[in-house]
């Protein structure tokens, strides 16, 4: 095992083997193409069932993650214990009537999201949820600019954001999509209820299918000749009106 300025990392088949066993919060492991044996055989079925993030990745990739003996595989440990969502929203709902609630769909800048989940403890957010794949890790990164909030804000992965999406509204939860894709002012739209704002890749927004799903959507006016806010910065704006409009004080 060894650290890193990003997380820590641990190499080898069985060392990672044990890692899932001991439920440590693996991130993500990297895989070397071609590999076999029955070893690599009991780690990929382990991955399989235990919905762990993972990647084929070609021998050098490998070799630049670690200076170790990494036997064709590297996890990466998270330095938070993330939760799943049916705890999150069930724990959270149990005691706040109008919880808040902040998806991030495929955001995959680790520092928007250290950002982000800054913002997000300001500002009271109960819980945050993310996609197993194509999300930003937590790293070290993640956690330093995010001022250590990463520690205190409560963060869900799921399969699928849409699933989250579903959940949430069967729990009494409203979804509101903060995108371009409407007439729809954040100024027009009650946060005052139960809701969740999703927020979108930096490069691409919100997905269709999701978009489609959500309750409301709503964008921020655009007065001058760029097109679009910085994704941290906008979610900042959905989350400060929801404070405002909530009355919620110091």
């Amino acid at each position: 095992m060894e650290s890193t300025h990003n997380n820590t990392q641990i190499y080898g088949i069985r060392a990672i083997i044990e890692a899932i066993g001991a439920d440590k919060p693996i991130d993500k492991v990297f895989i070397q193409k071609g590999l076999n044996g029955d070893l690599f055989k009991e780690l990929e079925t382990l991955i399989r069932k235990e919905g762990i993030n993972s990647s084929y990745v070609p021998i050098e990739k490998l070799n630049r993650l670690t200076r170790g003996n990494h036997q064709g595989v590297v996890a990466n440990i998270s330095p938070i214990r993330f939760h799943t969502l049916e705890n999150l929203v069930e724990n959270v709902t149990a005691v706040k009537e109008t919880p808040l609630f902040l998806l991030l769909d495929q955001l995959s800048d680790v520092r928007n999201f250290g950002a982000i989940i800054r913002t997000a403890e300001c500002t009271g957010v109960d819980g945050i949820i993310i996609q197993k794949k194509g999300a930003a890790p937590v790293t070290a990164d993640t956690i330093k600019t995010s001022a250590g909030a990463a520690f205190k804000v409560p963060i869900a992965k799921v399969d699928h954001i849409k699933d989250a999406v579903y959940y949430l509204q069967a729990s009494g939860v409203k979804i509101i999509a903060a995108t371009e894709k409407t007439e729809n002012s954040v100024y027009d739209i009650s946060f005052k209820e139960a809701s969740a704002i999703i927020m979108g890749s930096e490069d691409v927004g919100i997905s269709p299918s999701i978009l489609k799903a959500a309750d409301y959507k709503a964008k921020l006016p655009m007065l001058g000749e760029i097109g679009s806010l910085n994704v941290s910065v906008a979610c900042g704006v959905f989350l400060y009106e929801a404070v405002r409009q909530r009355g919620i004080k110091e």
